[in-house]
């Protein structure tokens, strides 16, 4: 068994002012950094292996912070990890999205979360089979992780109303070809009986 832990990287002012960031390549600012290494030194309590990282800077930069934390010397990066793409509707806010969008209208360039998820899910997969029985770090995104969350969970969100804040971590295990869930923010998952749960 591998143990994955996906880390959504530290605050940016597109954070801060609620507006979408997909692909677009937003660097930290202080609180993110703050973010970052406060995640680091929660971490640095375990035995890691390894650390991968979405490129772009805002994720490769909380890596970097959380790797000083926790004494893994390099950074490794993998493209898959990247960001969902919201296309369009990148750089506005949720307000501005729902008056250019309205609810079911296309937004031209935007990936599906079953879109994220195939290029996803394969990378984390190839990830633990070359590193068996290791722990890893991975710095990514909201989008990411919270799509990785609804497929694994067969889209039942772990908490009602829970959020991936900045500097989250989640636990998942790769065993026998599968990827699942171990807690949400440190929140312990366990598979709801049938009818239970809310599903997004």
């Amino acid at each position: 068994m591998t143990h994955l832990v996906l880390v959504r990287h530290g605050q940016t002012d597109w954070n801060l002012e609620s507006r979408i960031q997909g692909s677009s390549d937003i660097p930290l600012n202080e609180t993110g950094r703050r973010q970052a290494r406060d995640a680091g030194s929660l971490l640095a309590g375990e035995s890691w292996d390894a650390i991968v990282s979405s490129p772009l800077s805002r994720a490769f930069e909380t890596a970097e912070i959380i790797a000083a934390e926790v004494g893994i010397s390099a950074v490794l990066t993998d493209s898959a990890l990247r960001e969902r793409a919201y296309g369009a509707a990148e750089g506005l806010t949720g307000l501005e999205v729902d008056e250019r969008f309205p609810a079911g209208a296309h937004v031209p360039g935007r990936e599906s979360r079953e879109e994220v998820v195939a290029r996803v899910r394969p990378a984390l997969v190839r990830i633990a089979e070359e590193r068996p029985g290791q722990s890893v770090l991975v710095v990514s995104h909201g989008g990411v992780i919270g799509s990785l969350v609804r497929d694994v969970t067969r889209q039942v969100w772990p908490e009602r109303g829970a959020l991936i804040p900045n500097g989250s971590a989640h636990r998942f295990r790769y065993q026998d070809g599968a990827i699942g869930l171990v807690d949400f923010n440190g929140r312990p998952w366990a598979e709801p009986r049938r009818g239970a749960g809310a599903r997004v």
